[in-house]
């Protein structure tokens, strides 16, 4: 292992699989259309020969999403302790490999949550013990760079345009989008990108994370795992979300579409600099 932090990357397969899949269907006329259906599959996560956890995923970016998850559950903290990540359909797993094995599974399998995540996520005791030690930089957010960032996101969320049934995430730097993944579960596209942020050593210090999905407490856990200070969606938010956002830091924007956003944590860090017209305002009579 003579490689650095920065060029060390574990071996990595390239497994990932076609995103939909052409089915036909029967419209409201009886007619038959050709339409693509998004991926569903099962893929169990071993490491060192130990099962994990079975995630529900579309299958693009397996060996991200493994990473992403082990990274944003805790159960791993560098990556150079990784030495291969192997994903195989046939049997539907991916075994990853340390170069030494992990101690304390025991300990860090033994409390789960199932959360609210589409397909079911969960949050093991060992991530929310660590939770409370991540410090996160305060990021200020223009309106003009969340409109303009808004209205490049629709250039995205290929697989739901032509097939749905899938939620995307993106990692954004101002109004640029730097990835963008999309999945089944809006927590698997989270922890894909975490996976990618991880390989690549990209910080999440002046990052903002955006998810078609609902803000709930588990993505406010993951981005403040990433180390990325603002979340923006296009959503709602839930309760327990906006208190976690609130302990932690993290600025919570929500219900974003076109010129509307809500900001339900940290104003202070949102500048108005480009304020729609109220549709409340009075128009001016000439008097004429």
């Amino acid at each position: 292992m003579a490689e650095t932090l920065q060029q060390y990357r574990p071996q990595l397969s390239k497994a990932g699989l076609a995103p939909t899949h052409a089915v036909t269907a029967i419209d409201e006329y009886g007619q038959t259309r050709d339409v693509h259906v998004a991926g569903e599959f099962p893929l169990t996560l071993y490491v060192d020969g130990r099962e994990i956890v079975t995630l529900m995923t579309l299958g693009t970016h397996p060996e991200a999403l493994s990473l992403g998850y082990l990274r944003t559950q805790r159960f791993i903290e560098d990556l150079q302790d990784v030495e291969s990540v192997n994903v195989d359909w046939n049997t539907e797993s991916v075994q990853i490999t340390t170069w030494k094995g992990v101690t304390g599974w025991d300990e860090k399998l033994k409390k789960r949550t199932v959360t609210t995540g589409c397909g079911q996520g969960t949050v093991f005791s060992c991530t929310l013990d660590t939770l409370y030690s991540v410090n996160l930089p305060e990021q200020t957010t223009l309106q003009s760079k969340i409109y303009a960032l808004l209205d490049n996101i629709r250039e995205y969320n290929e697989i739901y345009k032509r097939a749905g049934a899938v939620h995307g995430c993106g990692l954004c730097q101002d109004a640029e989008i730097r990835m963008f993944v999309e999945d089944v579960g809006r927590h698997n596209a989270a922890d894909a990108i975490a996976g990618y942020m991880w390989l690549d050593h990209v910080d999440g210090g002046d990052k903002i994370f955006y998810t078609t999905g609902r803000l709930t407490s588990e993505i406010v856990m993951k981005v403040a795992q990433m180390g990325i200070p603002v979340l923006l969606s296009r959503s709602g938010v839930t309760h327990m979300g906006l208190e976690l956002a609130q302990e932690l830091g993290v600025t919570m924007i929500a219900r974003a579409k076109g010129k509307h956003f809500l900001v339900y944590n940290g104003k202070q860090n949102v500048i108005l600099d480009q304020p729609p017209k109220s549709p409340h305002a009075k128009t001016s009579s000439t008097g004429k």
